[in-house]
């Protein structure tokens, strides 16, 4: 076992930076494994203004002074930043609350739609087995509003934390702009001097990752606003919260729309029932995501990640269990970034054997 072990080491190994991007990995999973909450400000900060920098460097290649450019990014993103979370997110967040209350009358009103199945196929339903969904959906929708109620009592002890972040992520923004270049020497002093193989992987995953990342912004954004425009002019209720659904539904590839399609189609059912709106709605919802598909994600993605799409689901459900929100959102940079990890990973041939001779 000590042999396999000590064969492993020296073709894997055998670098001192190889060790030392090992031990970097390492200590960055267990950092935000252990006490991620606790820099969940500090990480979310980094986050955007890796995203704003985008912008400020555009303006600087216009021949604009860098405080120009860090100035005019960081005045979008309060712009953008305030406007979420004092605008958007309390709609919504009123939005889901109605919709909870409004859940019984959709359950009742479903509850005669199914009514007519057993007379019409009796051989697949039965009254007992619908008396039996009907009930674990009541039971559930009664959860549901009763966690929405408690977390609502139980935010009020954290408004304190929150307007702590309010203050304390556009500062941390704005310097993470301001003094990109100083913060970057600062951490690359405590690398060694000659880093072949983290320049490598770095200036691979730079371009890429920044260019997923400010793409994938860009797309929950149209998506998001198309959607809630279209819902709001044809009078559908929960129009907000419906449009930001749709506009967080992209992060996650292939399943996301999928999930979203069914709460948009049981709201405008239980509004209109199955009329012209309805069916007026639903096609306006499938040309969304079609040209989602087919024309946006192809401008914004010009670059195609090359990974299979069980790597990216796979990604999705490991990253998104491990960091939530923040890690299904970068669980296509980040599988690869160990793509590229494991290519550009230095590697030795197996040592061979020591020949044996043979004495006469």
């Amino acid at each position: 076992m000590l042999d396999i072990f000590g064969k492993w080491y020296r073709r894997y190994l055998f670098e001192e930076e190889s060790v030392l991007l090992l031990v970097l990995l390492t200590l960055s999973v267990v950092l935000l494994m252990t006490i991620g909450d606790i820099l969940a400000p500090l990480l979310a900060a980094i986050v955007l203004a890796y995203l704003m920098q985008g912008l400020a460097a555009q303006l600087q290649r216009h021949g604009l002074p860098q405080w120009v450019g860090v100035s005019v990014a960081f005045l979008v993103f309060v712009g953008a930043f305030f406007g979420f979370i004092l605008g958007l997110l309390p709609m919504a967040w009123r939005q889901l609350l109605a919709l909870a209350a409004e859940m019984p009358r959709m359950l009742d009103q479903g509850r005669h739609l199914l009514g007519v199945l057993p007379a019409r196929y009796p051989e697949f339903f039965n009254q007992a087995q619908l008396n039996q969904v009907v009930g674990v959906a009541q039971s559930e929708i009664a959860e549901f509003g009763q966690t929405l109620v408690t977390r609502s009592l139980a935010s009020i002890p954290g408004i304190l934390t929150l307007l702590v972040y309010l203050i304390l992520i556009p500062i941390l923004v704005f310097f993470f702009l301001k003094d990109r270049q100083q913060i970057l020497a600062w951490c690359g002093s405590f690398l060694p001097q000659e880093r072949p193989l983290l320049r490598r992987i770095w200036s691979e995953m730079n371009t890429q990752v920044a260019n997923y990342a400010r793409g994938k912004v860009l797309e929950i954004l149209i998506v998001g606003i198309t959607s809630y425009i279209c819902f709001a002019w044809m009078g559908l209720r929960y129009a907000a919260l419906l449009g930001l659904l749709v506009g967080l539904s992209v992060i996650i590839p292939y399943i996301g729309a999928a999930l979203v399609t069914l709460p948009v189609v049981m709201v405008a059912y239980f509004q209109w029932g199955f009329g012209n709106d309805f069916y007026y709605l639903v096609l306006a919802y499938f040309i969304i995501q079609a040209l989602d598909g087919n024309v946006l994600v192809p401008l914004l993605f010009s670059e195609a990640v090359n990974l299979h799409p069980v790597a990216i689901i796979i990604a999705v459900l490991f990253f998104g269990g491990i960091w939530g929100l923040w890690g299904v959102f970068f669980a296509i940079p980040l599988a690869t970034l160990i793509k590229a990890i494991i290519h550009a990973w230095p590697t030795r041939a197996d040592e061979p054997l020591p020949t044996q001779q043979t004495t006469e």
